[in-house]
């Protein structure tokens, strides 16, 4: 009896204590709890409630989402995108002013010799690949569509250089056409982060968003994805505890969640 007496006391000290703690710990502004053990792949609710609601955040949280490459035409634009590849924008927009100011139009690009172009984009990566894209680009244009850069994807994308990706940016933002989606690498990784696809291929990605998103915010959708992988949802480490797409996100490896 005297045993279970003197337990008694104890047991109350340290509930007691623990109540305590948790007050302090509520009062000094303690992190919130720890996160629940991820889920093995993203929750996909492909809705269209859901995927209206996304849309909407996006289109507030990014409303001045545009190309980041400075061009002047749709010509500028196709050689800077070529250039982009593996690439920052910032440092595509630090070598095209030489770059057509060497060569202004297309005709004047063709004309280039190949050791010319390699020099002037030579700090944009793989260099000799891009130098000799973009002089077929430039010959491509001038002989086979009179100096202007094509207005369908059918045939943009027989010019050098110019995939689908790159068709999609060159015709969206230059010609306002709606061919595509560009799905570039953040349209990539947010896409899957989002649960939009469970794809890592480009080209699937791309048919799973065209299927899911209204033709019309096919072209301001990429630019604003594009920026909030920039801006909030970083690679490394995302912050979630700003990004005002959190309460529809199920990414498994969310750094904060409210759900």
């Amino acid at each position: 009896m005297a045993q279970g007496t003197a337990a008694q006391p104890q047991k109350k000290r340290s509930g007691a204590r623990a109540v305590h703690t948790a007050a302090e710990g509520a009062e000094a502004g303690a992190a919130p709890a720890k996160l629940d053990p991820p889920s093995p792949r993203p929750r996909r609710d492909l809705a269209p409630a859901r995927i209206h609601d996304l849309l909407n955040r996006l289109a507030i949280a990014q409303p001045n989402a545009e190309c980041a490459l400075i061009h002047r035409n749709a010509w500028e634009l196709l050689v800077a995108t070529i250039l982009s590849a593996q690439c920052t924008d910032k440092r595509v927009n630090l070598v095209t002013p030489d770059l057509f100011r060497t060569f202004p139009t297309p005709q004047a690009m063709a004309t280039a010799s190949l050791p010319e172009l390699e020099e002037l984009v030579r700090t944009t990566g793989f260099f000799r690949n891009k130098a000799k894209s973009i002089l077929g680009a430039a010959k491509a244009v001038s002989e086979q569509f009179h100096g202007e850069v094509p207005q369908t994807l059918a045939e943009l994308i027989t010019v050098p250089g110019a995939a689908r990706k790159t068709a999609n940016v060159v015709l969206g933002v230059a010609y306002g056409l709606a061919e595509g989606v560009v799905v570039d690498t953040h349209v990539q990784r947010l896409s899957n982060r989002l649960g939009l696809t469970k794809h890592q291929d480009p080209k699937k990605i791309e048919k799973d968003l065209m299927r899911i998103i209204p033709r019309d915010r096919w072209i301001a959708f990429s630019h604003e994805l594009i920026l909030h992988g920039r801006a909030i949802c970083i690679a490394r480490k995302p912050r979630c505890a700003e990004c005002p797409l959190e309460t529809t996100c199920w990414a498994p490896d969310k750094t904060w969640r409210s759900h």
